[in-house]
C-alpha cells in the first residue's frame, strides 16, 4: 500500500489569494443583503430604503475583486512558468 501525500495547511498563500478570499466575503456581504432587501416583497412589508438596495451592489463588486484576485494570481504563475529570455 502507498501513502498518499497530503497537502501541506502551511502552504503560503499566492499573490491574489487574498484578493479571492476578500472578494468572496464581499460578494457573500451583497448575496445576503439582497436575500434581505428581496424578502418585503413576498412578505408584503414596507420595502427597505434605497440604502439596503446599494448594499446589493457590494456582489458585484465582490466579483470584481475576486476576479482581480484571478487574473492577479494567471499573471504571477505565467511569470513563474515563462522566465524573462536573456537578449540575444
Amino acid at each position: 500500500m502507498t501513502a498518499t501525500p497530503e497537502p501541506r495547511a502551511t502552504e503560503e498563500a499566492g499573490p491574489g489569494d487574498g484578493l479571492v478570499r476578500i472578494g468572496a466575503i464581499v460578494f457573500i456581504v451583497g448575496a445576503l443583503a439582497t436575500l434581505i432587501t428581496v424578502a418585503p416583497l413576498f412578505l408584503g412589508t414596507e420595502p427597505f430604503p434605497s440604502l439596503a438596495y446599494a448594499v446589493c451592489m457590494l456582489m458585484g463588486v465582490g466579483f470584481l475583486i475576486a476576479g482581480a484576485g484571478v487574473l492577479r494570481s494567471i499573471a504571477a504563475q505565467r511569470r513563474r512558468a515563462h522566465p524573462s529570455q536573456p537578449a540575444a
